[in-house]
């Protein structure tokens, strides 16, 4: 008898606990209803001989970016190596497309998961995956296309579809697909309510769209859905952070940091992610957040060693520090960076490639901006604009970067604020309607709007 998951995907064990187990570790993946490493516990005891629940424990850690974790996943990646002999391809090739992650080589694991998914379009552990590393390299058109890929193979009525639609409505967003993209969440959302990727992919369109006011009250109405007991509840506070931002409520924002963004509080690396990146917003509004910069700093456990490790982490590291008064260490960390890319190891090339093309110019820019050169940061963070979709992240999470260059071009010459100040807010002009926040930049460089009001 061929034995197999629920979707009819090869799996090497005959235990039932096991393969429950596993769909159970599998579904908080995606939902991000706490974490999946007791299910996978349960899946080894009870088959220890199978590779698939170590596999999975290396890949969720792996997920985290936290270099602290790379030896322990290393070490489920070797339980699992012990074990896959004798398998199906499908869980050797998990296993390799996991080893590439651990080794450096994103590009690589997600091509092996694209393979892998042409056999089997509803391996949902693939489709994860890879959306989550191709978000992590910035790979707009593979977070659109591989589910789309997939999704006509899909029942409606599988448990794990809505959350495969809402991977595809993500995708949708980051190509500017706005109409399309808010369909495919809805959709999510009929067929399940409790999909938090979607609750977001919908969020990110109001975002794109300056839908401020329709935005904040589409997280408060889903709010029970992902507020309590999930670990997407951060990031999608930060959302609402966003929201409130556009229409200028600095009051607000600063509500919700005091409740949610205390870096005490924050448990994980892609929670300090969203703080730092908060705080620095509300820095160049004018705020003075060093403090609370200060307590992230505090209770983020930075080692020097684990500069270069992912680029987007890297970058805001470097916001934290420098909204913490701590230009020095900002400037210490940027140069083990660099040290990094010069003896990059072969398997790493492309990782170090994009560091050294757009992280480095993106922390170089903002460490002159900190140093008070408003004309070079300017012109730098400009110059690498561009290419920071490299770097990973959505649009809305690198709209900091030109958030900044607003800031340092009206800090800077009157050249600067009439070239690199202009051009910039004629693109926001055209992406949405003229938003409080707009205004406010446009205000700070002395732009007059279309109508006359500056």
């Amino acid at each position: 008898m061929t034995r197999s998951d629920l979707r009819g995907n090869p799996v090497a064990t005959a235990s039932e606990p096991a393969r429950d187990s596993a769909e159970r570790a599998l579904w908080r993946m995606m939902s991000f209803y706490d974490p999946p490493l007791e299910d996978l516990d349960d899946a080894i005891a009870a088959d220890g001989a199978w590779a698939l629940p170590y596999v999975m424990k290396a890949g969720f850690l792996l997920s985290l970016t936290e270099p602290a974790l790379q030896d322990e996943a290393r070490g489920h990646l070797e339980q699992a190596r012990l074990r896959v002999a004798g398998g199906p391809a499908r869980e050797q090739a998990h296993l390799d497309a996991v080893q590439a992650v651990c080794d450096g080589r994103w590009t690589e694991a997600c091509r092996r998961w694209d393979a892998l998914l042409l056999d089997y379009p509803r391996d949902a552990l693939a489709l994860q995956w890879a959306h989550l590393w191709d978000f992590h390299r910035g790979d707009a058109q593979g977070l659109r296309l591989r589910p789309a890929r997939a999704l006509p193979d899909w029942d409606s009525q599988d448990p794990l579809a809505a959350y495969v639609w809402g991977l595809y409505a993500f995708g949708l967003e980051e190509c500017h697909l706005y109409p399309l993209a808010e369909d495919a969440g809805r959709r999510a959302l009929a067929l399940n309510p409790r999909v938090p990727w979607a609750v977001h992919a919908v969020a990110h369109v109001m975002e794109m769209q300056g839908r401020f006011d329709e935005g904040g009250t589409w997280l408060r109405q889903h709010q029970a859905s992902w507020a309590e007991g999930n670990g997407f509840a951060t990031h999608l506070w930060w959302h609402k952070c966003l929201f409130r931002l556009e229409a200028l409520d600095l009051a607000g924002v600063l509500r919700l940091v005091d409740k949610h963004f205390r870096g005490d509080q924050e448990q994980i690396v892609l929670q300090r992610l969203d703080t730092a990146s908060l705080l620095w917003r509300l820095r160049l509004l004018g705020e003075d957040m060093s403090a609370a910069f200060r307590l992230l700093l505090e209770h983020w456990s930075l080692d020097d060693a684990h500069a270069g490790h992912s680029c987007f982490n890297d970058l805001h590291v470097v916001l934290a520090m420098l909204g913490s008064g701590e230009v020095g260490r900002a400037e210490a960390w940027v140069a083990r960076c660099a040290e990094r890319v010069m003896h990059a190891p072969e398997a790493a090339r492309l990782n170090q490639a994009v560091a050294r093309e757009a992280g480095l110019p993106l922390m170089r820019g903002l460490l002159a901006h900190a140093r008070g050169d408003a004309d070079t940061a300017a012109q730098t963070l400009y110059s690498a604009r561009m290419m920071a979709y490299r770097c990973g992240g959505s649009h809305a999470q690198r709209d900091l970067i030109d958030q900044t260059v607003l800031a340092a071009a009206a800090e800077g010459s009157a050249h600067l604020r009439q070239s690199v100040g202009r051009a910039l807010i004629n693109e926001r002009l055209l992406a949405k309607p003229t938003t409080p926040l707009t205004r406010h930049w446009a205000e700070r460089l002395g732009i007059v709007l279309p109508g006359g009001a500056s």
